[in-house]
C-alpha cells in the first residue's frame, strides 16, 4: 500500500498535463502511486504515453471536475489522496516531500496542508501568502477551533492532502465542483490537521479570456457556498466568526469586479444582504473605515447607495490617477501637517515605538527589549510599526500602526522612546525629550556606513548625507562586543552613547534549557539523535538576486540519512521566487527560509554553516561547531570590504569548495580540537558582552534611567553556560 496518491484529473486543457506528467515522470517515489482521471482524449492519450508509471482512468468529455476527482479516489490504494488537476503543476520533489510528511502522521490527522506557488501565463513560480501561516503553525497537529486562522490559507484542494479514510468518510460533502468550497470543507469537517510549510503544489491561473463566462447562477452559488459552510462551524465562535469575515469579503470583492448584468448584480447583493444579516455573529463589531462602510450596506440591502458610494469612489479614484503625482504630494503635505500638529502636543514617558527591518515585524533586539521591558517597565506601552502586508504576521494583540496611517505620525511624534534595528524614516524629527535607540542587527564583517563610499557595489544608490542626519538623531548605540563600537563609531560619526550591553536577541542563547531545545527540533520535524546543519549564506551586493553557491541535493546525499539541512535564505529575498522551491531530498534538506525566529533554528542546529553572515557572530555564543563556505571570498571582499580577514580569524574550518566543505562535514574537522580553538577565540572577541543579561542592562538603561555601575556586570566568556547542544538535550 503506497504512502501517497496522486490523484491528477480533469481535462488538458492548453495543454499542462503534459509538463505536469512529465515532472512526475522524471521525479518518481516508491512510496506514491500516480492514478490519472483523464477526461478527453487528448487527456487519455496524454497520460497513455507515461505508462506504465501511471495508472489511466479514461473518462468522456464533459465529466466534471468532482466527478473525475471521485473516479480517481475509487482506484487510489495510497493512505493518503492529493488530488492534482491537470491544468496545475507539482514542483520538483513535492510527491516525495509529502509523502515523506504524511509517513509520520497518525491516522488521526485528516489533512495535511501544503504550500504552493502561483503561475500565469506571464509568470511563474510567484510565492503565495500562505508560507508564514504555515511556518508559524509548526509542526505539530492541530485542532482547527484552536487555529482557526487556517481558514485563511488560500482555498484550493490541491493543498489539502487528505487521508483516505476522511475523504471516504466525506466524500459526499467534499464532491463539489466548487473547489473553494471543498477546501474550506475539508478543514471544517477534519478532527485534526497538520501542516508542512514547503511549497509541493503550483496553481496555474488560467487566462479568464481563456475560460467560458461566469453564468448568473455561478454568482449565486458563492452566497449559497458560505451558507452551507457555515452550518458546519454552528456551535464553533472561532471558525464560525472567521468564515463570516470571509464570506462577507468574498461577497464584495464578487460584486466590486463587476461584470454582471444589471438584474444579476441586484440579485447578487439581495442573497448576499440577506446572508449577511442573517449569519452575522453575535457582538460583531464591523471594521472602521470604508471596509466598515461597505459591509454596513450590504447588511441594510441598500443596493442603491451602495451603488453611489461605489460610483463615489470609482470617480475618487479617478481623479487620484489623474492628479497621482499631485495628490501624492498633497497627501504628503497633509500628512506632515497632521504630524507637525502631533509635534505639539506634549511628549507620552509611558510610549515607546518599536520597529524591525524596515517594519517587516516583531523581531531581532527590538523583539527581545520589548519583551524585557513588559517584564521590568510594565507601565511602558509598546507599539510595533508594521507594513500592512506583515500585519497580519503578529503575535495576537500586539499594539501596531502602519507607515503613512494618521496614527503612524501620531505615535512618532509622541512617543518618548523609539526603538529600531535600521533606522526611521528621514522625515521623523528628533524631539530633546525623546530617546532613539539604535539596536542594529548584526556584527559587522562587512563595510558599513560611510565605509562603504569606496565601493561602488555597496554605495549604489545611498544617500551618505541622509544617512547622517538619520545617525545623529541616535541617543544610544547597541553593541555585542568592542570590535563593533569601535567600527559603529567610524561607520556612523556621531555624539550617541554606545551601550556595550551585548545583543539583547542573543540572550536566549544563555536562557534557553533542554525542553525549548527539544520542542524547536519537533517543530522542525527533526528526530533525535539526527545531525542538523543550519545553512544560512548571507547577500551579495553584485548579485541581482540569490545564486545558490553550494549544490544541496548532492551535499545532503553525500552526508547521509542521519544529517538534515536546514537552510535558510536572506531575508532580503523575502517574497521572491526562492531557488529552493520544491528542494528536498529524502527528507533531508528543509527550507527554513520563512521560520521565525532565527534564534530558534539556531537552538535547534548542531552546526552552522555560512559565508559571510553575521549569523556566525550570534552563533558562535552557543559554542557549537561553525564552519565558513568561503568559494568567492576575494570577490566579496573586494566588491563589499571587509573589517578583518575571516580567512585568518575564522571560527572554525573553512572550505573554498563543495568537495572541501563535504571533506569537513564527513570527518570529525567540523569540530575536532582545531576547530574548537579557533571557536574559543572566535568567541572571546565577538561574544565579548553578550551573557544572557544584554536586554534586562538595556532596559535598566534607557527605560528606567539607571546608572552604568548599578547594571548586572557582564560575565566572562569562560563563566558563561550556553543553551544545552541538541546532542545534550535529545539523546537517541
Amino acid at each position: 500500500m503506497p504512502e501517497l496518491s496522486v490523484i491528477v484529473h480533469g481535462p488538458n486543457t492548453q495543454d499542462h498535463l503534459t509538463g505536469l506528467l512529465d515532472s512526475l515522470a522524471a521525479h518518481p517515489h516508491p512510496d506514491t502511486e500516480v492514478v490519472v482521471a483523464a477526461v478527453g482524449d487528448w487527456a487519455r492519450e496524454t497520460a497513455e504515453r507515461h505508462a506504465p508509471g501511471v495508472q489511466v482512468l479514461p473518462l468522456p468529455d464533459g465529466t466534471s471536475d468532482a466527478a473525475a476527482r471521485s473516479a480517481g479516489a475509487a482506484r487510489a490504494t495510497g493512505r493518503w489522496l492529493h488530488f492534482v488537476h491537470a491544468k496545475d503543476g507539482l514542483p520538483p520533489g513535492g510527491p516525495r516531500t509529502i509523502a515523506e510528511r504524511a509517513a509520520g502522521l497518525p491516522d488521526t490527522v485528516d489533512v495535511l496542508l501544503i504550500d504552493h506557488v502561483r503561475s500565469t501565463w506571464r509568470t511563474s513560480g510567484l510565492p503565495s501568502a500562505d508560507g508564514p501561516l504555515l511556518a508559524r503553525a509548526g509542526r505539530a497537529d492541530l485542532a482547527l477551533d484552536d487555529s482557526a486562522h487556517l481558514l485563511r490559507l488560500t482555498p484550493l484542494l490541491g493543498t489539502r492532502v487528505l487521508r483516505a479514510g476522511f475523504w471516504r468518510a466525506h466524500e459526499d460533502r467534499l464532491t463539489t465542483d466548487d473547489e473553494p468550497h471543498a477546501a474550506l470543507a475539508a478543514l471544517l469537517l477534519a478532527e485534526r490537521v497538520a501542516c508542512l510549510p514547503h511549497v509541493a503544489h503550483e496553481d496555474r491561473r488560467l487566462r479568464p479570456a481563456s475560460l467560458p463566462p461566469v453564468t448568473p447562477e455561478q454568482h449565486y452559488a458563492l452566497v449559497d457556498r458560505y451558507e452551507s459552510l457555515l452550518d458546519l462551524t454552528l456551535g464553533r465562535p472561532a471558525p464560525y466568526t472567521v468564515l463570516y469575515e470571509i464570506m462577507v469579503r468574498d461577497c464584495l470583492r464578487t460584486f466590486a469586479r463587476g461584470g454582471m448584468p444589471e438584474d444579476v448584480a441586484r440579485e447578487f447583493f439581495h442573497r448576499a444582504s440577506i446572508a449577511a444579516l442573517r449569519r452575522r455573529p453575535q457582538g460583531y463589531r464591523h471594521p472602521a473605515g470604508l471596509d466598515g462602510v461597505r459591509r454596513s450596506l450590504l447588511e441594510e440591502g441598500a443596493y442603491t447607495r451602495y451603488r453611489a458610494f461605489q460610483a463615489a469612489n470609482r470617480t475618487r479614484r479617478t481623479v487620484r490617477s489623474t492628479v497621482r503625482t499631485g495628490r501624492r504630494q498633497l497627501g504628503a503635505r497633509v500628512r506632515d501637517l497632521q504630524y507637525r500638529k502631533a509635534l505639539r502636543r506634549p511628549v507620552d514617558p509611558h510610549l515607546a515605538v518599536f520597529a524591525a527591518y524596515w517594519n517587516r515585524g516583531v523581531a531581532c533586539n527590538p523583539a527581545a527589549i520589548a519583551a524585557k521591558l513588559a517584564e521590568l517597565a510594565p507601565h511602558i506601552r509598546p507599539v510595533w510599526v508594521v507594513t500592512a502586508e506583515n500585519a497580519a504576521l503578529l503575535p495576537p494583540g500586539t499594539d501596531h500602526v502602519v507607515p503613512g496611517s494618521r496614527r503612524y505620525g501620531e505615535v512618532l511624534a509622541t512617543a518618548k522612546y523609539l526603538v529600531n534595528n535600521v533606522n526611521f524614516p528621514n522625515a521623523v524629527v528628533k524631539r530633546p525629550e525623546a530617546v532613539h535607540l539604535q539596536t542594529h542587527h548584526g556584527t559587522p564583517l562587512k563595510r558599513m556606513g560611510l565605509d562603504q563610499m569606496p565601493f561602488p557595489a555597496a554605495a549604489q544608490g545611498l544617500d551618505f548625507a541622509a544617512l547622517l542626519e538619520r545617525v545623529d538623531k541616535w541617543d544610544y548605540s547597541v553593541s555585542s562586543n568592542s570590535h563593533t563600537t569601535r567600527m559603529w563609531e567610524r561607520a556612523y560619526p556621531s555624539r550617541y552613547v554606545s551601550l556595550d550591553h551585548g545583543y539583547p536577541r542573543n540572550d536566549v542563547y544563555y536562557t534557553a534549557g533542554a525542553d525549548d531545545v527539544r520542542a524547536v527540533r519537533e517543530r522542525l520535524g527533526i528526530a533525535p539523535g539526527r545531525r542538523a546543519v543550519l545553512y544560512a549564506p548571507t547577500h551579495r551586493d553584485y548579485e541581482a538576486g540569490w545564486t545558490p553557491r553550494l549544490d544541496l541535493a548532492a551535499l545532503a546525499d553525500r552526508l547521509g540519512e542521519d544529517t538534515v539541512l536546514l537552510v535558510r535564505g536572506h531575508y532580503f529575498y523575502d517574497g521572491a521566487a526562492s531557488p529552493l522551491t520544491g528542494l528536498r531530498r529524502s527528507g533531508r534538506i528543509v527550507d527554513v527560509s520563512s521560520y521565525d525566529p532565527v534564534e530558534e533554528l539556531c537552538l535547534a542546529a548542531d552546526a552552522l554553516v555560512t559565508d559571510y553572515s553575521s549569523i556566525m557572530f550570534d552563533y558562535a555564543n552557543l559554542d557549537r561547531p561553525l564552519v565558513i563556505y568561503a568559494d568567492d571570498w576575494e570577490t566579496y571582499r573586494t566588491t563589499r570590504g571587509v573589517y578583518f580577514d575571516l580567512m585568518a580569524e575564522a571560527p572554525g574550518p573553512v572550505a573554498r569548495t563543495q568537495e572541501e566543505l563535504t571533506e569537513i562535514l564527513t570527518t570529525d574537522a567540523w569540530r575536532d580540537e582545531g576547530a574548537a580553538k579557533a571557536r574559543a577565540a572566535f568567541r572571546r572577541r565577538f561574544c565579548e558582552y553578550d551573557d544572557g543579561r544584554a536586554a534586562e542592562r538595556v532596559v535598566r538603561r534607557v527605560f528606567l534611567g539607571q546608572d552604568e555601575e548599578s547594571l548586572p556586570p557582564v560575565l566572562p566568556v569562560e563563566d558563561r553556560t550556553p543553551a544545552p547542544s541538541p546532542e545534550e538535550a535529545c539523546p537517541s
